[in-house]
């Protein structure tokens, strides 16, 4: 057994009542290879966020995998919704029950609002320390503007974001004001071979309970592509995956895969239904734990890498285009899929006009589309919307206008404006010069506050 620095140790307040294990719901998979997401979202749209900014993202998903990790709309989660130690439930073997007895009362069901996606989510996350300290998926996090949990003894927690790995979809988050809670027992995910058998468990499909599912390891150092249908998230690349035939499905993302000791040997992030190939198995995909818990350690740490952002990112509040070409004009046909028929098309009612043909701001992304008048300049990037009461909107900042500079330093495509804007912290003040669609140029000092996780 390896050194967790802490984590997963026993813990210190009193224990509840144990309820048996609710019958578990069908186990649906839900696409091809992909992070396991299912999101109820407002619109039919992601929007992806880009440190102070946003872009919108397509609808179209060429990704081989789905993630596990948004649901439905969070709602009351029953007394006996996360199963701790108790009689064998239908459906449930007894080897299965002794490890869900384990595991199951260390784990949370978390809830996210993505207020500026119109979407709420949900998923599953794991409790490392008694004070709240709970690992989950990156895309788990990801563009949240509020994160609950819920824990085994029924209390509902605010938390919050201590850190993340976007490479390797891992997440660290506080719950604000826990103690004594009980922990999930850390395996050692360098020992597992394949053949092992393991248990899968999670928020299955969103329906507010942990669910297990049973299967054996199939492959072990696995690289893998996911992505997420339909929503915010771009195809990434995973490696050193764990493979399983356990039947892993949207709501499980963050969640434990659990060897026959009752040890966490993975975190549930990915699966394949095989449904578009008769010959393709199907397949779930977890982070080996030892990968998790390092990525963990380092964000507790405090220690950000090109890799593992700490806190919340700065935030301006403003929709932009995407890739590296600096005329403004051009971006406007730089979004995925386009505005046609992916809800980019008019400017909803969610928003303000400002007089000018374009809207003044939007309270989340929908309706956000090519803006009716551009400003003229050459180069920079082009404003599609701005969120109200962001800082970008209280400055003045509108649709069609065009950022050209930052702290004096020339500002061309949106990838150049992004990569300058995410080296300053919420709380940094910077100096903006755009050009609105009237001509006129202005320069404003902006307070960054702090953004939804990317």
């Amino acid at each position: 057994m390896q050194d967790y620095s802490g984590y997963g140790q026993p813990p210190t307040g009193p224990t509840m009542p144990v309820p048996p294990m609710p019958p578990p719901p069908p186990r649906r998979r839900v696409g091809a290879l992909s992070y396991l997401l299912v999101a109820l979202a407002a619109g039919a749209l992601g929007a992806g966020s880009v440190v102070a900014l946003y872009h919108p993202a397509s609808t179209s998903s060429s990704a081989s995998a789905q993630p596990s990790g948004r649901a439905l709309a969070p709602v009351p989660l029953p007394s006996s919704a996360i199963p701790q130690p108790g009689n064998t439930s239908p459906g449930t073997s007894t080897g299965e029950q002794a490890i869900v007895n384990k595991v199951a009362p260390g784990l949370v069901i978390i809830n996210t609002t993505l207020q500026y996606n119109s979407e709420q989510a949900a998923a599953t996350g794991m409790v490392i320390k008694p004070d709240g300290l709970v690992l989950t998926n990156n895309h788990v996090i990801e563009d949240s503007t509020s994160i609950t949990a819920r824990t085994a003894n029924g209390h509902l927690y605010q938390a919050k974001v201590l850190g993340y790995d976007v490479t390797g979809d891992i997440a660290l988050i506080q719950l604000e004001g826990a103690h004594g809670l009980q922990t999930v027992p850390l395996g050692d995910s360098s020992t597992t071979k394949t053949g092992d058998p393991v248990v899968g468990m999670g928020n299955a499909e969103g329906q507010s309970a942990i669910v297990p599912v049973s299967g054996q390891v199939t492959a072990l150092n696995q690289t893998i592509t996911a992505g997420d249908q339909g929503g915010s998230i771009s195809q990434e690349t995973l490696h050193n995956m764990i493979q399983t035939n356990a039947n892993i499905v949207s709501g499980d993302s963050g969640g434990p895969l659990a060897n026959s000791a009752g040890q966490v040997i993975g975190m549930d992030t990915a699966g394949n239904d095989g449904g578009f190939a008769v010959q393709q198995s199907s397949a779930g995909y977890a982070i080996p734990i030892d990968t998790a818990l390092a990525v963990a350690r380092q964000i507790s740490q405090g220690q950000p890498s090109s890799t593992v952002s700490i806190g919340y990112p700065p935030f301006m509040g403003i929709f932009i285009g995407q890739g590296p070409n600096s005329d403004p004009k051009a971006q406007v046909g730089q979004q995925s899929g386009g505005f046609g028929g992916n809800g980019f098309g008019g400017f909803g009612g969610n928003g303000n006009g400002n007089g000018n043909g374009n809207q003044g701001c939007y309270n989340s992304y929908q309706g956000v589309g090519a803006p009716q008048n551009i400003a003229n300049v050459n180069s920079g990037t082009l404003i599609l919307g701005t969120i109200c009461g962001s800082p970008a909107s209280a400055a003045g900042m509108t649709a069609g206008s065009v950022i050209t500079a930052v702290n004096g330093q020339a500002i061309g495509a949106p990838d150049s404006l992004t990569g300058v804007v995410s080296k300053f912290r919420p709380g940094d003040t910077i100096s903006v010069t755009w050009v609105s669609p009237s001509g006129q140029q202005t320069t404003s000092t902006i307070k960054l506050t702090a953004g939804p996780p990317l």
